[in-house]
């Protein structure tokens, strides 16, 4: 599969050992950066860089660190057909794929260790959509507000 990662400072160390961790399996991975963690560097700009990948199509996934992985799904969230999931439990992220079809993972480099972090991207990888009744939901989150009766 190809993925698309990104990190700020904050999430370097945990974006580095995910990176190694789905290549080491076999997964095409385009690190979009940070290249350290010693230097404050901006999330917007890398959850950017992924975000747009994935909405383009140029990768079918998306892997996301900042110091809580909340503003990187922030910013993940606002490109069409991205949905974007901070997991901070293996069953979230099952539950965000299965349910939800989440193709951005985000994760908090403050809150995990690395364990933890692929323990949950291992989970997330592997938990295919369950589609069924969900799949009018994705459908929901991914129209225009205005297409959607409520």
């Amino acid at each position: 599969m190809k993925i698309a990662a990104g990190a700020d400072h904050a999430g370097f160390a945990i974006k580095d050992a995910v990176v190694r961790h789905l290549r080491g399996q076999g997964h095409k991975v385009a690190d979009h950066g940070a290249t350290s963690a010693a230097e404050a560097v901006d999330y917007p700009r890398y959850a950017h860089e992924v975000a747009r990948a994935v909405e383009r199509g140029e990768v079918e996934r998306g892997v996301l660190v900042c110091g809580t992985g909340l503003g990187v799904c922030m910013v993940a969230n606002r490109y069409r057909g991205v949905r974007a999931a901070d997991c901070v439990t293996p069953h979230l992220a099952e539950m965000s794929r299965r349910h939800n079809d989440a193709n951005v993972l985000c994760l908090g480099g403050r809150l995990l260790s690395a364990d933890e972090a692929l323990a949950i991207a291992d989970v997330w990888m592997a938990t295919p959509f369950e589609g069924g009744r969900h799949q009018s939901r994705v459908e929901m989150i991914d129209a225009a507000p205005q297409d959607v009766t409520p």
